[in-house]
C-alpha cells in the first residue's frame, strides 16, 4: 500500500489523507509523514466500528478510497462519511465489495496486488506512480539491529513462517529450511537471522533451526518489533520467507526477496517486480492437487493442502543463494 500513498502525496501535495489502519500495520507504518492515522482494531467488532463513527463525527471526506476487499473493511466503510466512495472492478472486487461502492477503478486482469493499488491513483488521474517507501525506522531500532547482528555478518533473514490462518499453509519443513541455513553458511560464510512472531509455531521453528545450526543461526523469533525487523530486513544480504509480511519488507528496501511459492500465485502476491529471486512451485502445486494449470483456474487460486509446500526441493532454494552471491560478486566488481 505505501507505494500508492507515495504517488498519491506527490501527485496532490496539498491534499489531507487520513489512513483507517489496523493496530499492528500502524506500529510499522504510524510514523510516516503527512498522514493522519486512525487505528481501527480488528478485533473490536461492531464495537469499534461504532467508536470510528463518533471519531468521524461533523467531518466529511471528499474521497473513500475502499482499498481492502474484505466484508468486515465493507461494513466499516460505511461508518466513514465521503462524496465519492471508489471501490475495485467486478474482477477485483470481493465479498461483495461493489454494494459498498459508486465509483469503481478499471479492469486491470491479473496484475500484482501492489499494482491493483495503484490503480486507484491512476483513476483518480494521477502520472507519476513511479514506486517508492521511505518507511521511517527510528535510530534507536537501527542500533539495536545493527547490536544483536553484531556477531553474525553478513547474514540471509529468515522469516519461516507466514500468518496463521484457517486452511492457510504456506510453511516449508524445517528440515528444508536447516539444509538451506547449513548450506549458506558452509559454502558462503553466510549466518542466518531468524525471525517471525511468538506464536508455538514460530517459536519451535526458531528453536529447531538454531539447534541445528547454533553457529550459523540468531534466533530472534518473538524478541523483535516489527521497526525492529523492517531494520533488520534493511541490513541483509536478502530476505528468505513463504507468501508473508517480510517478502514486501525486502521489496520495500530493494533487497532480494526470496520467496517460497508453492500455495498461491507469486504473480498476484509474490515480491513485487522481483520474480527472477523467486522459488516459484505454484503451477507444479496446481497440477499436483488440483489437476489444472495456471490458464486453467481464476487468478489467484490458491492451493489448499498442508503437504503442497514440500514439493520444493532444497535445490530449488539453494539455487537462489547461489544467484545471490553471483548478484553481489557483479555488483561489486561493476
Amino acid at each position: 500500500m505505501v507505494p500508492t500513498l507515495r504517488v498519491l502525496q506527490r501527485n496532490w501535495p496539498q491534499a489531507h489523507i487520513t489512513w483507517i489502519i489496523g493496530k499492528a500495520e500502524h506500529s510499522l507504518l504510524g510514523d510516516i509523514p503527512g498522514v493522519e492515522f486512525i487505528v481501527y482494531d480488528k478485533k473490536s467488532g461492531l464495537k469499534g466500528m461504532l467508536a470510528l463513527k463518533r471519531q468521524l463525527r461533523g467531518r466529511q471526506f471528499d474521497i473513500l478510497l475502499h482499498m481492502q476487499a474484505a466484508f468486515r473493511a465493507s461494513v466499516l466503510s460505511l461508518f466513514i462519511p465521503a462524496k465519492r466512495r471508489i471501490g475495485f472492478d467486478k474482477g477485483r472486487a470481493k465479498d461483495f465489495q461493489q454494494l459498498f461502492a459508486r465509483e469503481y477503478i478499471p479492469s486491470n486482469p491479473n496484475s500484482h496486488v501492489a499494482e491493483g493499488y495503484l490503480d486507484f491513483a491512476r483513476y483518480l488521474g494521477a502520472e507519476d506512480t513511479a514506486p517508492e517507501w521511505n518507511i521511517p525506522i527510528p535510530l534507536a531500532d537501527e542500533q539495536t539491529a545493527q547490536q544483536l547482528t553484531t556477531a553474525k555478518q553478513p547474514y540471509l533473514l529468515l522469516s519461516p513462517c507466514s500468518s496463521n490462518r484457517a486452511r492457510n499453509w504456506r510453511n516449508w519443513s524445517v528440515e528444508g529450511y536447516a539444509a538451506v541455513v547449513q548450506y549458506a553458511y558452509e559454502k558462503y560464510g553466510l549466518h542466518t537471522v531468524i525471525t517471525g512472531g511468538n506464536s508455538d509455531e514460530e517459536l519451535h521453528y526458531g528453536d529447531s533451526l538454531a539447534k541445528h545450526s547454533p553457529d550459523a543461526t540468531l534466533n530472534l523469533v518473538g524478541k523483535t518489533s516489527l521497526k525492529e525487523l523492517l531494520a533488520l530486513v534493511k541490513h541483509s544480504q536478502a530476505v528468505i520467507a513463504p507468501d508473508s509480511g517480510p517478502v514486501h519488507m525486502a521489496v520495500a528496501f530493494q533487497k532480494p526477496a526470496i520467496g517460497l511459492y508453492v500455495t498461491s500465485d507469486p504473480a498476484r502476491s509474490g515480491p513485487w517486480r522481483q520474480s527472477q529471486w523467486v522459488v516459484n512451485y505454484y503451477p507444479q502445486a496446481l497440477k499436483k492437487y488440483l489437476n489444472k494449470t495456471p490458464d486453467q483456474v481464476s487468478f489467484g487460486q490458491r492451493v489448499r493442502d498442508p503437504d503442497a509446500m514440500n514439493i520444493i526441493p532444497i535445490e530449488a532454494v539453494t539455487k537462489k543463494i547461489d544467484l545471490l552471491m553471483q548478484h553481489n560478486h557483479n555488483k561489486d566488481n561493476a
